[in-house]
């Protein structure tokens, strides 16, 4: 079989998700084509050898609507010939557009592709694509309590007993060593610069905040509370905040995947290989336990313990999302996204699968790790999971 490898992985810095952010000013096809011009230029690679781009892109409207792939390729300075493609698993989106590449480099129908995703949600607001209609209404026959996912995070906490101290030390972790990791230059080589608009540029997470603490973090109220809510789940102890979830982000990530002899044909070292795919639908009321379900399915098909990991990158939409998972799968905490995760380095939807899977990478790399597995919770009940071998 053809083996998928990674051949260099990039993101973005992160930008603050609103008006006045740190890449506010910049149209998401620039962000998206900032890592895809960055990806060629590093490696040395004609552009025109590339068989498709795949971008994630959660809100497909405004400055991201028209295949945001198929215009930041065009605006990298790609040929004509290259085309894109543009696909919706919501948070998962760039993590599946990698799967894709992957699965093409695998068949036989690809032999390089890019696997990349952006969101700009200060100048694209998350569900301004759905302001002119209820897509999900015909579903209310089915599930007549469909709530948000704010609400599905209170349940993963009742359910899995996370009480709210729980949750703020996760954060407060997450910030810590997501701080620790920038002090120490362990971001350095995944972070490609944005010009902006004044001609500086952004090369630092906007979004971590070092002097994060347990203490700061138990004075914010609860996000989600209404006495509608109290009254319709009062199994909920209401105890998801801004704090402890992730915060609106901008942000772009792109992949470099090809198969193993297209890479020596060329004379680059392929980083990684694709070792496992799954993906799995789960309640779409609680929304977000897809993880765990998928998890056990790439575990069965790769033949791997969950001891075998040196590091596990799972999304930190809410804090509840991979502490639930952690405790499912009796995980090691010090392996779970050591670098600090989506509360600290932000969430930019369509951007955050390939953005995950470049710490992870960098992360495998700088410990002289084998298997990484990375695991993103989606919006509607559904999870991707991917396993990496660090190859070299």
């Amino acid at each position: 079989m053809t083996n998928a490898v990674i051949v260099d992985i990039v993101r973005t810095a992160s930008g603050k998700g609103k008006p006045g952010g740190a890449l506010s000013t910049v149209h998401p096809v620039n962000l998206l084509a900032t890592v895809l011009r960055a990806l060629v230029e590093r490696n040395g690679l004609d552009p025109a050898h590339v068989d498709d781009v795949i971008a994630g892109c959660v809100t497909q409207a405004g400055d991201q609507a028209i295949n945001v792939a198929r215009n930041a390729l065009l605006t990298a300075g790609f040929p004509e010939s290259v085309p894109g493609t543009t696909v919706d698993r919501q948070c998962g989106s760039s993590q599946q557009a990698a799967h894709f590449a992957a699965q093409g480099v695998i068949a036989g129908a690809y032999d390089i592709a890019i696997a990349c995703g952006v969101e700009s949600m200060s100048r694209v607001p998350m569900l301004s694509s759905a302001q002119n209609g209820h897509p999900q209404a015909p579903l209310h026959a089915r599930y007549p309590n469909l709530p948000h996912q704010g609400i599905g995070a209170e349940l993963i906490a009742a359910r899995w007993k996370f009480d709210r101290a729980e949750l703020d030390r996760f954060a407060a972790r997450s910030h810590r060593r997501a701080a620790g990791a920038a002090a120490a230059g362990a971001f350095d080589h995944e972070i490609v610069p944005v010009v902006l608009p004044d001609g500086s540029t952004h090369t630092v997470d906007e979004t971590v905040r070092p002097t994060t603490t347990v203490e700061g973090l138990a004075g914010l109220k609860p996000s989600f509370f209404t006495d509608e809510m109290a009254s319709r789940y009062p199994e909920i102890n209401w105890a998801i905040t801004p704090g402890n979830s992730s915060p609106l982000t901008d942000g772009a990530s792109a992949a470099l995947i090809m198969s193993e002899e297209r890479a020596a044909a060329l004379g680059l070292a392929p980083r990684a290989r694709f070792h496992t795919f799954a993906v799995a639908g789960s309640d779409p009321e609680i929304m977000l336990t897809g993880p765990i379900p998928a998890t056990h399915r790439a575990l069965e098909r790769s033949g791997l313990a969950i001891d075998d990991f040196d590091v596990y990158e799972v999304n930190e939409a809410f804090a509840s999302v991979p502490l639930a998972w952690a405790k499912e799968f009796d995980a090691d905490p010090d392996k779970l996204n050591p670098r600090g995760g989506a509360i600290a380095l932000g969430h930019p939807l369509g951007g955050s699968g390939t953005r995950l899977m470049a710490t992870m990478l960098n992360y495998l790399e700088s410990t002289g790790g084998r298997y990484g597995l990375q695991a993103m919770c989606e919006g509607g009940g559904m999870a991707n999971v991917t396993i990496i071998e660090r190859l070299g």
